[in-house]
Parts: structure tokens; C-alpha cells; sequence
């Protein structure tokens, strides 16, 4: 792995949050590869393929007033073509027609696996879990295929299940 490698996927997992929060749909392009699968706990739903999980999330964040996605604590593993990488995210969601209040919260965790191709390093496949919210759980409601699991995933658990991409990709047990 190479510095630069590193640099390049931590510069597009944040790219991604400017993305969702500018509503730049097409700079998901840079982030995700074509026939990305992207697991969204906290929507409720996976999609296959980068032209779907771009229409979904445009239809979803449009219906809000404002958000702002946070990514931190980044990991990266590079092997060859191919790297892992994880990191924490929080959400902050407003919808000021919410009954109850207008903001709703969330932190969590991303797993990803990227592959370097002509264009550079993309995420083909990323799992997103919520480990916990507050605020008003109807700010993020459903949506056509949306429907946000508020379930807490706390990341020991499936760490212990073996269910990390990370973890395995760096030899950890």
C-alpha cells in the first residue's frame, strides 16, 4: 500500500458525504464503481448498481429540508487491486414539516471494499449500520423504497459474528 493509495480512498469516502449533502448526485460516479452494492441499514434497504442507489438517494434527500453526513476515523487496507477500508459516520437530517421536531441524529459505521480500476479507487460494495439516534425518528420516514431500521448495531457484535470486511482483510480474529 502506498501513501498515496490511502490518500486517493480516504479523499473519495469523504467526497462522498460533500456529494450526498450538495446534492451532486453525478460525483457519486467518482466514488462508487458502476456495479457498486450499497447496504443501507439505517434506509432500510440495498441497492444494486450505481444509476439506482444515485436515483434513490436523490429521490430520499430530496425530501429533506438540510443534512449533514460527518466521515471520520478512516482505516484503509490496500492490497493489489483491491483495498478495504472503514470508518464512523454521523447524520444529522432536517425536515422542518416533521410532527414532533424537525431533526433527527444518527452515528454509525461504514465497511467497505473498493477496487482500483481505469478510473482509480471505487467503493464496490459498501455496508452502512446505524449504532444509535435521537431526535425525531419521523424526519427519516419512509420513502417509496426507503424504510430506515432504527435497530442499533453495535460493531462488537458483528465484529464477534465475523461479519467486518475490514477486520478479515487485516487478519484480525
Amino acid at each position: 500500500m502506498t501513501e498515496h493509495d490511502k490518500a486517493q480512498i480516504i479523499e473519495i469516502m469523504n467526497l462522498y458525504a460533500l456529494a450526498l449533502d450538495a446534492h451532486q448526485w453525478d460525483l457519486f460516479d467518482r466514488v462508487f464503481a458502476e456495479d457498486v452494492v450499497a447496504e443501507f441499514g439505517p434506509a432500510g434497504a440495498a441497492w444494486k448498481g450505481l444509476a439506482e442507489f444515485k436515483r434513490s438517494f436523490a429521490e430520499f434527500h430530496e425530501t429533506l429540508d438540510g443534512h449533514q453526513h460527518t466521515m471520520m476515523g478512516h482505516l484503509v487496507h490496500v492490497d493489489g487491486d483491491r483495498a478495504h477500508a472503514f470508518s464512523y459516520g454521523n447524520w444529522l437530517l432536517i425536515r422542518e414539516a416533521a410532527e414532533g421536531g424537525p431533526t433527527w441524529e444518527g452515528t454509525g459505521w461504514y465497511d467497505d471494499v473498493l477496487v482500483r480500476g481505469e478510473q482509480g479507487w471505487r467503493i464496490q460494495h459498501r455496508v452502512c449500520r446505524l449504532m444509535s439516534w435521537k431526535g425525531n425518528p419521523s424526519v427519516p420516514e419512509p420513502n417509496r423504497e426507503h424504510n430506515p431500521d432504527m435497530q442499533l448495531n453495535v460493531l462488537r457484535r458483528h465484529s464477534e459474528d465475523g461479519r467486518i470486511e475490514f477486520l478479515k482483510a487485516i487478519g484480525a480474529r
